[in-house]
């Protein structure tokens, strides 16, 4: 592959306070950028975020910084594509806790014009550095903590409904309205039924797989995956579909936990009441033999404890799924198409061009 990546891609990074991921991120990605525009839209970090993107900006005239006030990562997909993507063909989301191959962008966009798809998804590998994080990774590596999810498991090249966002046929993206930015998670679910909906083709390209670092903390972890799963449930209110079995399974662990609570505090009285705790403990069970199994296998004392971090993704992904369910409030409809702006930025007078933008 030895196409330069052209001034038709726009790069948007969406950040909140990635000071230890920005600059290896930055330097990877401006080595790579070639012609095209990268966009860092900040959600107001108060760590050295900002300071650092200028510093790069002072060095790389093709970089900007764009103020994104709603902070979650749809809308600053969305704001720098309407403030920056007129005249260009794709829109790239790089997203700042994860790690890149070389030349990934040239890569996407390879794909999608050799394949003709109008959206490249790649797979991810998540890595952990402290012993939580090897935890969660193994998990997040294993049929224990993605159920099989097929962007979660590298393999061959092939289309799909869904996949970890990379590119966008920037004309569709804007068509269908972009990222719905009442979904604070699993708004890239709900896109890409929209973007099939729309005549879309979505590829998921292994020779562009990504390295994701997971959360660092159990509450972190389970914030997250409360997250998710709350997002699910919104997306399937919208665009009702049949739950696969890797989803139907975790959204009973909730359930079983209040019921086992219940039989633990009724025993005393009703010994029957133990059967209560039976799913709970089958899950509990189950998941910390298959960590172990997995610690076993990689011959890791943290890889062992990955069961801890998988029932810590499990309940998170079932709180917040029922919690929505049991919420009731319907979704409003669909985004409308999104436009560019024009103009297209307000430029401040600093160093470089910091963008106090409203979506036009």
């Amino acid at each position: 592959m030895d196409r330069r990546t052209g001034s038709d891609v726009l790069i948007v990074v969406p950040c909140l306070n990635e000071e230890a991921h920005l600059p290896g991120l930055l330097a990877d990605l401006l080595r790579d950028a070639g012609d095209a525009l990268v966009v860092v839209a900040d959600g107001g970090s108060v760590d050295r975020s900002r300071e650092i993107v200028r510093g790069f900006a002072d060095r790389h005239t093709n970089l900007r910084l764009l103020d994104n006030p709603k902070r979650i990562q749809s809308a600053a997909v969305n704001l720098a594509a309407c403030n920056y993507g007129a005249g260009r063909r794709w829109l790239v989301r790089i997203d700042a806790h994860a790690g890149y191959p070389e030349r990934f962008v040239e890569r996407l966009v390879s794909a999608a014009e050799d394949r003709r798809a109008t959206s490249v998804v790649v797979p991810m590998h998540t890595q952990g550095s402290s012993c939580f994080q090897r935890s969660a990774a193994a998990a997040q590596n294993s049929l224990l903590g993605t159920g099989g999810a097929v962007h979660r498991h590298p393999g061959r090249g092939q289309w799909v409904e869904h996949g970890h966002h990379a590119l966008f046929d920037l004309t569709l993206f804007m068509a269908v309205g972009g990222y719905d930015e009442d979904f604070a998670a699993n708004e890239d679910s709900e896109l890409d039924r929209r973007l099939l909906a729309g005549g879309g083709r979505i590829w998921i390209e292994p020779q562009a797989a990504i390295t994701y670092h997971p959360r660092a903390t159990p509450s972190a972890l389970f914030r997250q995956y409360r997250n998710y799963g709350k997002g699910r449930a919104r997306n399937l209110k919208r665009h009702p579909a049949p739950v696969k079995l890797r989803q139907m399974l975790p959204i009973g662990v909730a359930p079983a936990i209040v019921a086992g609570t219940v039989g633990l505090i009724a025993a005393p009285w009703r010994a029957e009441a133990l059967f209560l705790a039976l799913p709970v403990l089958a899950w509990v069970t189950g998941s910390l033999l298959v960590g172990a199994l997995l610690g076993l296998r990689s011959r890791s004392a943290c890889d062992a404890c990955a069961g801890v971090a998988a029932m810590t993704m499990h309940a998170g992904w079932s709180l917040g799924f029922v919690a929505e369910v049991l919420n009731g409030c319907r979704l409003p409809s669909s985004p409308l198409p999104l436009k560019f702006s024009d103009p297209p930025v307000r430029e401040h007078s600093e160093q470089m061009p910091l963008i106090a933008a409203v979506n036009g």
